[in-house]
């Protein structure tokens, strides 16, 4: 398998530290960076960090979870495609829903009951968009006539991860995804919803790649903070905020190890404290895991 190394950037990184941790991951030879898109938190906008990223770099792969259901989606193929140009096809995508608060759901104009349903009609809409052939398309949501998006990505095909961990989540994976990315989760239960997965794309009439497989894991370098636990705690009881985060370069390397026997490939970690330094954190990230890289 094709290990790879990328780092989530999450609301703790201020836009005046951006620039220099890109230039740090390009310098140490991360294989990605990830913007995850949050629409009512201070995050960067991943479509402006990216194409930002994009321009300062030649080999640093851009990634984003997107949010997708709420989007006029000729508008989303368009950026989207236009960024995997500017940057020579080195965008990734992981489809999202969106976080599940009131707030939140209110923004994309969409009920919560809704999005799964905005997400299985865009996914495979998006990809139509993507070839550069004239197409219309009646939906349920959306209805486009004579539509055609130009410049087309460099990748073909430029690929659509999707995330989630719920029975109606695994299948639309199996279903429509290129890959799947979840987090909060052990190796062992990860491999048992893999299976789900791959039963769904085969029932689709599908094969998943068995590179396609990641997670975002999350490390820290001391003992979780009373606050950060009981913030774990409250989205999974169980287990242990500490059996979840692996504490120390060695609990890192090992986990790892525990991801790549389930089977799973593609990581992409995020410390769980923001450190006071990012380019002291990413030497040593660099040092500590990217050897583990094949």
């Amino acid at each position: 398998m094709k290990i790879r190394f990328g780092l989530t950037l999450g609301p703790e990184v201020a836009a005046e530290s951006y620039a220099g941790i890109i230039d740090d991951l390009e310098r140490l030879k991360f294989d990605s960076v990830w913007i995850p898109e949050v629409w009512l938190q201070s995050t960067l906008d991943p479509i402006v960090a990216l194409t930002f990223a994009a321009a300062r770099t030649t080999r640093l792969k851009l990634g984003s979870h997107l949010i997708i259901p709420g989007k006029n989606p000729v508008l989303l193929a368009r950026q989207l495609a236009q960024l995997d140009r500017l940057s020579n096809g080195r965008l990734l995508v992981v489809g999202v829903l969106g976080l599940p608060g009131e707030a939140d759901t209110g923004a994309q104009v969409l009920a919560r009951s809704e999005r799964s349903a905005a997400l299985a009609e865009v996914v495979p809409l998006l990809r139509r968009l993507w070839s550069g052939e004239t197409i219309d398309h009646a939906g349920a949501r959306y209805n486009l006539s004579g539509v055609r998006v130009t410049p087309t990505p460099v990748q073909e095909p430029l690929e659509i991860w999707l995330a989630g961990q719920a029975p109606g989540a695994l299948r639309r994976c199996g279903e429509l995804g290129d890959g799947w990315m979840p987090g909060l989760v052990l190796p062992a239960e990860a491999a048992e919803l893999r299976v789900q997965i791959e039963q769904a794309a085969t029932d689709a009439g599908r094969t998943m790649d068995p590179e396609h497989y990641g997670v975002n894991l999350y490390y820290a370098n001391e003992p979780l903070p009373d606050a950060i636990a009981q913030r774990l705690a409250a989205r999974r009881a169980t287990p242990s905020a500490d059996d979840l985060v692996p504490i120390g370069m060695d609990a890192l390397r090992a986990r790892v190890d525990e991801w790549v026997d389930a089977g799973f490939s593609k990581f992409l970690v995020r410390p769980m404290v923001p450190p006071s330094d990012w380019t002291s954190e990413l030497d040593m990230l660099a040092r500590e895991i990217l050897p583990l890289t094949t």
